[in-house]
């Protein structure tokens, strides 16, 4: 390790009214002087020089490691009236500028630390996305993200799905976001199959492309569960300047709102509450749509089936599409989204997530194990749910 300082001190007062020649015979101590010393771990150089009496000190410095990253740092003080000091370009202010400069300081920290990650690895900044390039400038996001990027990035299959933004962000905050949507469709396919035959008996295997289209709707529904709730590392970029109060609140809230904040972001409670409605609105348009969309293909074939045999047209009969898909939309909106937002952010990545992160295996088992048990206590609610509808309509 070398160091190199030079700084300014004030001539001694026995000397301010005499002049300096380097090619005078004087004996008097010189305005400057410089020594140098090392050793087999440091190095050292220092020139001091009489500084002019507007400046009380000055102090310039380069520290070299050995990595390639530099620090440089210098501080100016700048004599005052009274005694006071103030500072230019150091952090010695007596200003109300604290927070900024704790702030900045840490988004320099994070800058670095995210560049020495990509370093490391031989990647530079041009080589990353866009919008991963811009938040790692602006020390958004931590050198761990950074980390799981490269990590992600050496998969083929992640490595395509990196190029979709949602996927990217959900990616990043949780490694295991793709094995919680195989988790969840794999035991919606299951419960929703099993309740479709409870619900039919006999009649299941003669109603069987009713089923289908029924656990397909259910699936998406599913899936939407997963994706939308999901904490996320937000790399969205800047709205524009003449977008609206309500957009600009919006676009701050995040994913979850029980979700934790990267270091240097926060989350208010009125933001944490508004993640809640934004997401109830998108789950209600996604369940009423994949309702009426099911609902309509489930009557499309009870009429085919009606015309082609002659006598189940009393066995049979239509399911009402408007009343099924604003109610499934309901409980998305409210019950499913509830459910699902304590289930990503504080079940999962406050209580599962910080005992066993180091215990992937079993990690993802409780992870299986909770969402089995939320998708049932789901499939009771939607059956209550059901039931209202058909009493309403049908007696």
């Amino acid at each position: 390790m070398s160091s190199f300082a030079f700084s300014f001190t004030p001539a001694p007062s026995s000397s301010s009214s005499s002049t300096y020649s380097p090619f005078s015979s004087s004996k008097t101590n010189p305005p400057f002087f410089a020594s140098f010393s090392s050793s087999s771990s440091s190095s050292s150089f220092s020139l001091r020089l009489a500084s002019p009496p507007s400046f009380s000190s000055f102090s310039f410095g380069i520290n070299r490691r050995t990595d390639p990253a530099f620090v440089l740092h210098s501080t100016v003080e700048v004599a005052g009236g009274g005694g006071d000091h103030g500072s230019i370009g150091g952090g010695h202010g007596g200003g109300g500028h604290g927070g900024d400069d704790d702030g900045n300081a840490g988004e320099h920290g994070r800058k670095k630390e995210a560049m020495m990650v990509l370093a490391e690895a031989g990647r530079s900044l041009e080589s990353v996305p866009s919008d991963l390039a811009a938040a790692i400038k602006d020390g958004k996001i931590p050198a761990s993200v950074v980390s799981r990027f490269l990590e992600l990035e050496k998969n083929p299959f992640f490595r395509w799905l990196l190029q979709f933004g949602g996927f990217k962000e959900r990616l990043l905050a949780d490694d295991l976001f793709l094995a919680k949507v195989g988790m969840e469709c794999g035991v919606g396919i299951f419960t929703k199959t099993a309740a479709e035959y409870d619900r039919r008996r006999e009649k299941f295997f003669d109603e069987l492309e009713i089923v289908f289209a029924d656990v397909v709707m259910a699936i998406l529904a599913d899936f939407m569960l997963v994706y939308l709730p999901a904490p996320t590392v937000s790399l969205r970029p800047p709205l524009a300047i003449n977008a609206g109060p309500i957009a600009k609140f919006f676009h701050n809230c995040p994913d979850n709102a029980f979700q934790v904040a990267l270091s240097g972001t926060s989350y208010s409670l009125l933001q944490r509450f508004g993640a809640i409605a934004r997401n109830g609105a998108k789950l209600f348009a996604v369940g009423s749509a994949s309702s009426l969309v099911g609902t309509a293909v489930t009557n499309a074939l009870i009429n085919a089936k009606k015309a082609v045999d002659k006598s189940s047209s009393g066995e049979i009969e239509n399911v009402p599409i408007l009343s099924t898909s604003a109610a499934y939309g309901v409980y998305m909106g409210v019950s499913s989204n509830l459910r699902y937002q304590v289930l990503a952010g504080i079940i999962e990545q406050r209580i599962l997530e910080p005992l066993l992160h180091q215990h992937k295996l079993m990690l993802s088992a409780l992870c299986f194990a909770v969402r089995t048990g939320n998708t049932y206590l789901g499939s009771l609610l939607l059956k209550d749910v059901e039931g209202t509808i058909f009493l309403f309509f049908f007696q």
